[in-house]
């Protein structure tokens, strides 16, 4: 079944999330879209709030639990929402929510522009980074963001500032706001060697999939790091590597990861996910934040 905003873009009703996450695991969203534009988008909003619909957005859904019950409202997938512009004299970039940072980052170092080599490896969106203020190898998204467009519910577009954002290690205040990313512009070093920079960003690249088990499908880091401790080694040294729930595993490559063996349901990445944090709280007296955004009834 599907229906139809103004600007024809269909919504559809009762199709699977599993495939739309790197988890691979999830149930149905009640209503889905993936709009094109930001105008879509922004309608897309207008249609579900006139039916006092829930919102819930994806990007590439790596970082995400959805639960196997689905979820209910709207599901707006924003992975179509892509461009990349650079700008030649100020070093700075705009890329809609939807472009895969990898690629981005892959742009970045062909242009020798230093900077977003850390984010090579990242596997979600754009829109993503800057919600979660992502980062890896000591770089994150706070770095280089100069602005953040966004739109309300209500489809009214805004641009936000650093200041206005509230970055701080992997979160944001757009984690709390009721304002949807659609892109962002970020501000790189220019005039670097394009062979140079490309080879240190390949050199990331290669680094993230010998230690992270790039081959199951996993949702990246699970849990924040305790600083000044590592959520990594405090799981290894509790002798949680390879620990099983149904077809949910710690990784046996890093132990920060959980992947799915094949078959796992997201019940068991959840059962998972608490056993290792009674686990660590028991040993070490250590709370353990989960990273990954897990939405739906579990």
């Amino acid at each position: 079944m599907s229906l139809e905003l103004q600007t024809q873009i269909p919504i559809r009703s009762n199709v699977s999330l599993a495939g739309l996450t790197s988890m691979r695991v999830g149930g149905a969203a009640e209503y889905f879209i993936s709009p094109r534009t930001s105008t879509e988008l922004a309608n897309s909003l207008v249609w579900a709030s006139d039916r006092d619909l829930s919102i819930t957005i994806i990007g590439a859904g790596s970082n995400l639990l959805i639960s196997d019950r689905g979820l209910a409202g709207l599901v707006i997938c924003t992975r179509h929402l892509r461009g990349i512009e650079f700008d030649e004299q100020t070093g700075q970039v705009t890329a809609a929510s939807g472009e895969p940072v990898a690629r981005l980052a892959m742009q970045i170092a062909s242009h020798g522009w230093s900077g977003f080599e850390w984010a090579v490896g990242i596997p979600g969106t754009v829109g993503g980074l800057v919600v979660m203020n992502a980062g890896a190898q000591g770089g994150c998204a706070a770095d280089c963001v100069v602005s953040v467009q966004t739109v309300a519910l209500t489809g009214e577009t805004n641009l936000m500032y650093p200041h206005e954002l509230d970055f701080s290690y992997r979160t944001s205040s757009l984690q709390e706001s009721y304002r949807l990313v659609t892109g962002a512009t970020f501000k790189f070093q220019i005039g670097g060697n394009p062979e140079t920079i490309a080879a240190d960003t390949e050199a990331k690249l290669k680094l993230r999939h010998t230690t992270q088990p790039y081959h199951l499908p996993n949702c990246g880091s699970v849990f924040r790091n305790p600083l000044p401790q590592f959520a990594a080694k405090l799981i290894q040294d509790a002798g949680l590597k390879g620990y099983q729930i149904g077809n949910a595993q710690v990784s046996e490559l890093h132990a920060n990861f959980i992947v799915n063996l094949g078959n796992a349901k997201a019940s068991d990445i959840f059962s998972l996910i608490q056993y290792i944090q009674k686990a660590i709280a028991d040993r070490y007296g250590v709370v353990l934040e989960t990273e990954v955004k897990m939405i739906g009834h579990f």
